[in-house]
């Protein structure tokens, strides 16, 4: 009987820290990542693949997670002619740009809680972008429909340059006249997640 005890409280024990701690996946299929940068003459824009990803919510506070980028789907939606959007996809994979064959992920983990209980939230974590690791601040807007959530966020702000990724920017190159690749890209980010 003593037994029997000891066995329901540690079942009631597990109990609860899974009510507290829950783990919630990515949908990748679900999730999206759509880019845009600009130059002095215009813009580009596409895609990227979410590839995985993993957050753990306890007590309405995702206080552990990251979700993963495959570099290697870089897409661009913009260029219809299919020579020259080859061309630039060719070339944002190369060393110049984002490096997929030696860096084919990009990592953002969390490093403060995140309170899933506001529609709006704050979102403070580390972007790792060809091997180096810089803090990325964002609001995203947040819905809990059944047993997932989606993170919903119109503009990441990204500075390249602080990830090494110099090219055609006029902070560390003067005579580039209008070939000028502004710094900073922005990112619209879907991500959802399910338990």
């Amino acid at each position: 009987m003593k037994t029997k005890i000891i066995s329901v409280i540690i079942l009631l024990q597990f109990a609860i820290v899974a009510a507290w701690a829950q783990t919630y996946t990515a949908d990748a299929a679900k999730s999206t990542l759509n880019w845009k940068a600009e130059k002095l003459t215009g813009f580009h824009e596409g895609t990227i693949a979410i590839k995985s990803g993993t957050f753990k919510i306890e007590k309405d506070k995702v206080t552990s997670g990251k979700f993963v980028i495959s570099m290697s789907t870089i897409v661009d939606t913009d260029l219809t002619d299919a020579e020259y959007n080859k061309k630039l996809i060719g070339h944002l994979s190369s060393p110049d740009f984002f490096d997929v064959t030696k860096f084919p992920e990009a990592i953002f983990t969390i490093t403060q809680p995140v309170d899933v209980s506001k529609s709006v939230a704050e979102v403070h974590g580390n972007l790792t972008l060809k091997g180096v690791s810089k803090p990325l601040t964002f609001k995203a807007v947040v819905k809990k429909e059944g047993t997932s959530y989606t993170f919903s966020a119109n503009s990441i702000v990204v500075d390249r340059t602080v990830y090494g990724i110099k090219y055609g920017s006029g902070s560390f190159f003067s005579d580039l006249g209008d070939k000028v690749i502004y710094d900073e890209f922005t990112i619209k980010l879907k991500l959802v997640m399910n338990q």
